[in-house]
């Protein structure tokens, strides 16, 4: 066992693990960071990507591919870290949610985190540089579209423009989703 001291969203943790564990287990099993989702273990999908120190601030990482004796004197933000003290969410969770960003959901978490750091990189990407950005994330139920199109979205909340992505118009207004059974006051 060696021990570690890792900060995950912004509680310092000291644990004792085995090399041979992964971030991603140690996060979801001993520190219930379940949000980080294990996708396929081998760092193709990008499902468990996290924010994690460098040398230039956070960058993401897959943490099925660090160890998480690797990760020691790290700080670590997790999809759960993402979101403000009041539970505001971040620009990036806000967009995926309001520009119909996601579908299963099982990528979003790590998808999300790959746009932050994107955007911490480019602050008003082009629909390519998004695309080539977020390249190491796999959706398996979206045509990615929308997901480019929050992307662009946040940029511009990010950088004070409140700007639509580049040569689009406003989404339309979706109705809430109203429960089997239930009338809609109004219809």
């Amino acid at each position: 066992m060696t021990r570690i001291s890792i900060t995950v969203d912004g509680v310092r943790y000291d644990d004792d693990v085995e090399a041979r564990t992964l971030l991603v287990h140690h996060l979801r099993e001993r520190l219930g960071k379940v949000g980080t989702v294990v996708g396929c273990d081998t760092s193709n999908c990008g499902a468990c990507t996290v924010l994690m120190s460098g040398p230039d601030g956070p960058v993401s990482v897959k943490s099925c591919a660090v160890l998480a004796v690797q990760a020691d004197g790290a700080e670590v933000t997790t999809i759960e870290g993402l979101a403000g003290p009041d539970g505001s969410l971040h620009p990036v969770q806000r967009a995926f949610h309001e520009q119909h960003a996601l579908q299963c959901g099982f990528c979003t978490p790590g998808m999300i985190m790959a746009a932050v750091d994107l955007l911490r990189e480019n602050s008003d990407p082009s629909e390519a540089e998004v695309r080539e950005g977020l390249s190491g994330n796999l959706c398996r139920c979206t045509g990615y579209q929308n997901i480019v199109r929050a992307v662009q979205a946040a940029a511009g909340i990010m950088r004070g423009t409140g700007a639509q992505p580049r040569g689009e118009a406003a989404p339309e207004p979706v109705a809430e989703d109203v429960p089997a059974g239930a009338v809609e006051v109004g219809a």
